[in-house]
């Protein structure tokens, strides 16, 4: 309609400079059969017009009889749906804003305004008018059991192709394809077979649409960040293996296609219920979704999964609270429930560790190893020139080249990278299976301080390398490092590989100052002694990632409504029985003789203990060898505990801090926490004394409590 009111006032305009303009060209040029093509165009505008004023005619006429049908089409008033009135007047004004209004039947009259959002969207009670057995009622389908799949034939065509990521994750799914089998096979045993819930999933893999950029794909082959997709690949196996219904999306157009998203410019919910019981998807993917699922997102993000490299703390997460107290960054502010935030590594409790597969040795690999390691070579960890552009490189360099061979696999077109010194032997970008050969034949694996937290120093501790890693003083975090900054979490990043440090330390991972020449000297020299096997830890395991994520999608549930805690009409006597005290300790477990209550993970897993003065609950738990887990604080949240646990409160008051429970110790008291989204294990304050809700975990599984399977 507005190209043909352009092209009206085009005739009608007292500036026909244009048109002259146009036919003196036609003069000049005559080329043939040009103007009888444009007499046909403009004849089709002619009609094109009279056809449409003649279903504008039809459509206004019809619309009349409607709304004389029905009494004008009054706004029903009801208390129950305060915003009706406001959405009708927003719907007068800007209806014609999307076309997706038009594909849901809206064509300017106020009945195709109420039917919508009384309808469509559930701003406007159900009109007593329409037949309401229009809408269908949903019947739940039939459940299906999960079984397990060791071909992944039906993935791989799944994945697709056309983009260098697509082909290296393709790769990644067939080399390890064997080691999923066996796991999925020792897994089954492990679970006697029970039944598993079959998942309807969809995965959207938002960093490698075009729309979002894509910059990863076209570095595959040219040195560039690969663990991300490392990830993915091993998540899409995982979710495959586990038995469950998976799609995989990587552009917006199959994303619309699997979710049902109307045309227009996605400010309309879905043309039907949500296809899917769960959606993992990253940043980028959950920005997408905003932009085309209208308030469907809002409805359905209970489902969704965010795999999310260095954690969301809720702080961040809370978009008032994160706005109001200076949390706010690019990437938070979403409202979800904390673990559905999923991590790389497990750094952060407040989220759910997901992680990555690393592959393992059989017999015949780990004999190989033994017998070809040499002792006086290293390798660099580092395959693009710029991780090598560090200050005082040279120096440790050259205190590494005086004790053994060093190995680079830095990626060049066609001249040695000025940045490698000339004693380095570079090999260029290898393909995996070279790079583990490198690996196996190697002692060291030295990293300069970046790419943090990657997959690879746990690849090469698989293939029995020791792992040299400088130590950060100060750590580096959001408030003081570039890199961090804007980044949804406060956590403190005290080497490049904490979770090596911490989780697997000596002698396989060494974390030293390399300031300090003498230290990363005698570092060495102690790597040239001791022999090490290859090691991998259980939970990096095809076995380890497939228990955990099973664990998962048939336990976390942020969908149906809490049942309430404490339980309605408790006595004040029951709830001072809710703990007791462990033998020898300030420790506090859950008295399971007292009340039953259904959770995961279970209660008996519950430790309670409180953090010291500027003491997180992270680090609390940490230090009696525990897991914070935010999924109990809302049982701990009850001024009981605090008796419990020997405070003296001078007052009770309950208030939206991330830090809470807590009692204050300059003021006396005991602070419970207001919002469940700000349900907290990071954060601490030098004047509180945190409540810590701890449990304990697997051999090897840190996200699995003792009885979590």
């Amino acid at each position: 309609m507005k190209r043909m009111d352009a092209l009206s006032k085009l005739g009608n305009s007292t500036d026909t400079h244009r048109l002259e303009e146009l036919s003196s060209a036609l003069d000049r040029i005559q080329p043939v059969g040009l103007v009888e093509r444009i007499q046909a165009i403009a004849q089709n505008v002619s009609d094109m017009a009279v056809r449409v004023e003649q279903i504008l005619q039809r459509s206004i006429t019809t619309n009349r009889a409607k709304e004389g049908a029905y009494g004008q089409c009054e706004i029903p008033k009801d208390p129950r749906y305060p915003d009706c009135t406001s959405k009708m007047d927003w719907m007068r004004a800007r209806w014609t804003s999307d076309p997706c209004y038009a594909f849901y039947g809206v064509d300017g009259s106020d009945c195709s305004f109420l039917i919508y959002l009384s309808e469509v969207e559930w701003f406007c009670p159900p009109l007593v008018w329409r037949n309401q057995t229009t809408t269908p009622t949903l019947k739940p389908l039939a459940r299906k059991q999960a079984v397990f799949q060791s071909d992944v034939g039906a993935l791989l065509e799944q994945v697709g192709t056309g983009k260098e990521s697509l082909s290296f994750m393709k790769r990644r799914i067939r080399r390890l394809a064997a080691q999923w089998a066996s796991a999925a096979r020792r897994l089954d045993e492990k679970l006697h077979s029970h039944w598993r819930d079959q998942k309807k999933i969809l995965v959207h893999v938002g960093f490698l649409t075009e729309e979002s950029g894509d910059v990863f794909s076209p570095k595959v082959l040219k040195g560039g960040p690969l663990g991300e997709m490392v990830q993915w690949a091993d998540i899409v196996t995982a979710l495959h293996v586990l038995g469950h219904n998976v799609k995989i999306s990587v552009s917006l157009k199959e994303l619309h296609g699997f979710l049902g998203v109307p045309p227009g410019r996605g400010s309309c919910p879905l043309t039907g219920a949500l296809p899917f019981d769960l959606i993992y998807t990253d940043y980028h993917g959950l920005q997408q979704m905003k932009q085309h699922m209208g308030l469907s997102l809002r409805k359905h993000k209970c489902h969704i999964r965010v795999i999310d490299t260095f954690g969301t703390e809720p702080a961040y997460n809370h978009e008032e609270y994160a706005t109001l107290h200076g949390y706010r960054t690019n990437w938070g502010y979403w409202n979800l429930h904390g673990q559905q935030y999923m991590t790389m590594f497990p750094h952060t409790p407040d989220n759910s560790f997901m992680g990555f597969v690393a592959e393992e040795l059989n017999e015949t690999e780990r004999l190989y190893i033994q017998r070809n390691k040499v002792n006086n070579m290293a390798v660099v960890y580092g395959k693009d020139a710029s991780m090598w552009k560090l200050q005082d490189k040279e120096k440790f360099l050259a205190v590494l080249n005086r004790y053994m061979e060093i190995h680079g696999t830095v990626y060049y077109e066609a001249q040695r990278p000025p940045e490698v010194p000339a004693f380095v032997k570079n090999h260029g970008l290898l393909p995996q299976q070279e790079l583990q050969q490198l690996l196996r034949k190697a002692k060291l694996f030295i990293g300069f301080g970046f790419p943090y937290e990657g997959p690879a120093p746990l690849e090469a501790i698989a293939n029995g390398c020791i792992f040299l890693q400088p130590k950060f003083n100060p750590a580096r975090s959001s408030l003081n490092h570039e890199f961090f900054r804007g980044k949804p979490t406060s956590r403190k990043v005290s080497s490049q590989h904490p979770y090596a440090e911490q989780y697997i330390g000596k002698p396989h991972v060494i974390t030293i100052d390399y300031n300090n020449s003498q230290e990363f000297d005698a570092a060495i020299r102690e790597v040239m002694k001791i022999n090490v096997e290859p090691f991998l830890p259980y939970e990096y395991t095809c076995e380890g990632m497939l228990e955990r994520v099973h664990a998962y999608i048939q336990n976390q549930d942020f969908c149906s409504p809490e049942v309430p805690f404490p339980p309605v009409n408790s006595s004040e006597a029951l709830l001072e029985r809710l703990f007791i005290r462990q033998p020898n300790s300030r420790v506090l477990s859950w008295a399971s003789s007292s009340i039953s209550f259904p959770a995961w993970p279970p209660l008996a897993a519950l430790r309670l203990l409180t953090s010291l003065q500027g003491q997180s609950c992270v680090e609390a738990c940490q230090s009696k060898g525990l897991i914070c887990e935010p999924a109990f604080y809302r049982f701990i949240n009850i001024k009981e505990a605090f008796s419990a646990l020997g405070f003296q409160c001078e007052g009770v008051e309950s208030e939206m801090n991330h830090l809470f429970p807590a009692f204050s110790t300059e003021h006396g008291e005991c602070s419970l926490q207001v919002d469940p989204l700000l349900f907290s294990c990071a954060g601490s304050s030098a004047k509180h004394q945190r409540l810590c809700p701890c449990r304990d975990h697997r051999e090897g599984q840190v996200a699995l409590c003792k009885e979590c399977l």
